[in-house]
């Protein structure tokens, strides 16, 4: 099994989370915690993860031609394998320590990064469970989410429902049109408090757990909506059964050379934490 890598340039000092901020996570399914990310820490990460999208994303057309999915962000997935300063921030201790603690969980690994930009005019990001996409076996998976820039709210923050990762698997809705329209239905009828992160300062972070529905409102100003992600999951996990599309294709990308079954840990999984 790959071994723990001291990423200690980036984020090494532990950020402090209280028993109450662990209960409001295992209740709500999500979380907004202030400050995860120093000041001097996040321009540095910045600044390479704004050149790795530069090269690596490939998006020409025009949001008018785009579906309802390329219209709600820029996604540029795996950067830590491009960027050396890009990797440092993505493999962070304080990070992964955070998503354990939160989880319950002695270790995680990592899933994938992803940036997450939203163009101004994009489009919303409609309804939807992220687990939908991931072959992993469990419910011990989460995502950080971090704003790179100072964010408010009608540039496409987060909102989520409240409790609603405890209804598990909700079927083969991707994110798009029909997931909205039925998952916006679903919260309603299940009277799921909707709560949403409003303004977020660059390094402040949401985590949300792989089957809390989430979604963003579009971009309404000026400025495109920097945020990155990093996606976890328990140590010790094995790869599930393929049951739509898309797992195969995460598989395929994630965890290649793996099938149902497999221990979920394979050379693009390091150990994070401890």
């Amino acid at each position: 099994m790959p071994q723990t890598e001291n990423h200690a340039n980036v984020a090494a000092t532990d950020y402090p989370l209280q028993p109450q901020q662990r209960d409001s996570f295992s209740k709500d399914g999500h979380i907004l915690l202030r400050g995860l990310a120093k000041p001097e820490e996040l321009a540095t990460a910045r600044e390479a993860i704004l050149a790795s999208v530069k090269e690596l994303n490939h998006e020409t057309r025009a949001l008018a031609d785009r579906d309802t999915y390329g219209k709600a962000f820029l996604q540029t997935m795996n950067l830590w394998r491009h960027n050396e300063t890009v990797k440092q921030f993505v493999l962070a201790r304080r990070f992964a320590k955070v998503a354990a603690e939160l989880m319950g969980v002695s270790g995680v690994r990592l899933y994938h990064d992803q940036a997450l930009f939203k163009e101004s005019g994009g489009g919303p990001t409609p309804w939807h469970q992220d687990q939908h996409y991931w072959p992993l076996d469990t419910d011990k998976t989460i995502t950080m989410w971090m704003p790179l820039i100072d964010l408010i709210p009608e540039m496409g923050t987060m909102h989520f429902a409240s409790g609603s990762h405890t209804g598990g698997y909700l079927g083969d809705l991707p994110i798009s049109d029909k997931s909205e329209e039925v998952l916006e239905a679903f919260i309603k009828d299940k009277g799921y408090p909707v709560v949403r992160s409003g303004a977020m300062g660059a390094g402040d972070a949401t985590f949300h757990t792989g089957w809390c529905l989430h979604g963003a409102p579009g971009n309404t100003r000026p400025t495109t909506r920097e945020a990155m992600t990093v996606i976890y999951f328990a140590d010790g996990v094995r790869v599930a059964p393929i049951d739509n599309p898309n797992r195969q294709s995460d598989l395929d990308s994630w965890l290649p050379g793996l099938k149902s079954g497999d221990q979920a840990a394979s050379e693009l999984n390091p150990l994070l934490y401890p």
